[in-house]
């Protein structure tokens, strides 16, 4: 199966909302570019944008892109890695990984799931937080980048 068959075309990723916006940037036909270098990148920025504990990734992800002239549709599949489902998980990890980082001794284990709890817990869980999205965004993007660049392209369509 060619690895362009089951990508979204431009004109479907066209009709969301942050791309209509963006629509005069997103005429460069390099972003839309399936080569080596382009999908890499693409796999790299990706996974650091996923990573984000923020609402909305794909905006800083396409901003990315537009900046690096990186392949669109990857990078916005790679972060749609992070959904409902799998952010809870990747972010306990990466807070796991920022505590382990900074020596933090913070235990979430009365963890309850309110506005009460975020707002009181925000100001001793924010660095180790940060840090460790941080740190698992570019960790798994350069493993994915590499990936992409030593085994995927050396395989034939």
């Amino acid at each position: 199966m060619r690895k362009k068959n089951w990508m979204p075309d431009k004109s479907s990723l066209e009709k969301h909302f942050i791309f209509r916006q963006l629509s005069s940037f997103l005429k460069d036909e390099d972003l839309w570019h399936m080569n080596s270098h382009s999908v890499s990148e693409a796999i790299l920025w990706g996974t650091v944008c996923c990573f984000l504990p923020i609402p909305f990734q794909m905006l800083p992800c396409l901003l990315l892109c537009i900046w690096r002239r990186t392949n669109i549709p990857i990078a916005i599949a790679v972060v749609w890695i992070s959904n409902p489902i799998t952010m809870a998980p990747m972010m306990y990890f990466a807070f796991e990984v920022g505590a382990a980082l900074t020596g933090t001794d913070i235990a979430l284990v009365d963890f309850d799931l309110s506005w009460d709890w975020v707002a009181g817990s925000l100001s001793e869980i924010w660095r180790p937080l940060i840090l460790g999205c941080l740190v698992c965004g570019f960790s798994f993007g350069v493993v994915g980048y590499l990936m992409a660049r030593g085994y995927y392209w050396r395989t034939d369509d």
